[in-house]
């Protein structure tokens, strides 16, 4: 995996994923859609759709356990700090050669640089929640969500996916 070319390339997601609107319908939709894909494709995955303080999906699929549950948690936290995915923010920190408690402060314990959360922005109103999946490889999470979103938005996803590790 080329760090720098995946750091590129979430940044392209980032500026293509972005919603004119979004309510709690559009949320249960993104979630029941993730969903769909996850039990399609034998995944075990905890799915999290939620604006920043109030959650609006949420599923844990057969096989999952309450670490999958902390696991979302802790990712979201991230988004919800840094208003990027928490797979950019580890990325980052692999490549500087720190970690969050080092260089921010934040604990382990509250916040999980890992691939698998992604923000929920929309024009006008920038990054207002998260799409969170845990149960995979970190980079499988994060591709998971990415191509969730590309179907809700109409965007291409062969054009914004990470591509071979």
């Amino acid at each position: 995996m080329d760090i720098a070319h995946d750091l590129q390339t979430i940044a392209a997601q980032e500026q293509a994923l972005v919603f004119p609107r979004f309510d709690a319908a559009r949320a249960w939709a993104l979630g029941s859609h993730l969903h769909e894909l996850a039990v399609a494709r034998s995944l075990v995955v905890a799915i999290d759709v939620r604006t920043f303080g109030q959650p609006l999906f949420f599923s844990a699929l057969e096989g999952t356990t309450p670490d999958n549950v902390d696991w979302v948690r802790r990712k979201s936290r991230v988004v919800e700090h840094f208003r990027r995915s928490s797979y950019s923010i580890g990325l980052r920190m692999q490549q500087a050669g720190t970690t969050l408690a080092e260089k921010h402060g934040l604990s382990v314990v509250d916040y999980a640089p890992h691939g698998g959360s992604f923000p929920l922005a929309v024009v006008g109103a920038g990054v207002i929640g998260s799409v969170t999946v845990s149960g995979l490889p970190q980079r499988a999470d994060h591709e998971l969500v990415v191509e969730a979103l590309c179907a809700h938005l109409g965007v291409e996803y062969a054009q914004l996916a990470l591509g071979k590790a």
